[in-house]
C-alpha cells in the first residue's frame, strides 16, 4: 500500500513539473496573439472614439459630409491628398526634432 501511494506522489510530482512546464510553454506561444489582441484594443478604442466626437459634435460631422456631396469627388480626393502630405510631414518633422524642442514651442 505504502509502495502505491509512494508510486502515485512520485507520477503526481512529474505531473505537476509537466504542467509547469507546458504553462511556460503556452505562455511564450501566445505572445504574437497578445500583441494582436493590444492592436485590436486600440482599433476599438480609436473607434470608439471617432463614434463618440461624431455624437457630440453632430454639426462639424454633417457640414464635411456636405461638402463631400456638394463638391466633386476628383476636388475632395485632391484635398484629401494635400492633407495627407500635410500630415506625414508633421510627423516626419516631430519625429526628427527632440522632444524637448517641442515642449519649449508647444
Amino acid at each position: 500500500m505504502d509502495k502505491c501511494l509512494a508510486e502515485l506522489h512520485r507520477e503526481r510530482g512529474q505531473l505537476i513539473e509537466r504542467i509547469a512546464s507546458q504553462r511556460v510553454t503556452l505562455s511564450a506561444q501566445l505572445v504574437p496573439l497578445k500583441q494582436v489582441a493590444a492592436a485590436a484594443d486600440r482599433a476599438a478604442s480609436l473607434l470608439q472614439g471617432l463614434v463618440r466626437y461624431v455624437k457630440e459634435r453632430p454639426l462639424p460631422v454633417l457640414m464635411v459630409a456636405a461638402a463631400l456631396v456638394l463638391f466633386k469627388p476628383q476636388g475632395v480626393w485632391c484635398w484629401a491628398q494635400r492633407g495627407l502630405f500635410v500630415w506625414r510631414t508633421w510627423r516626419a518633422l516631430r519625429a526628427r526634432i527632440p522632444q524637448e524642442v517641442w515642449r519649449r514651442w508647444f
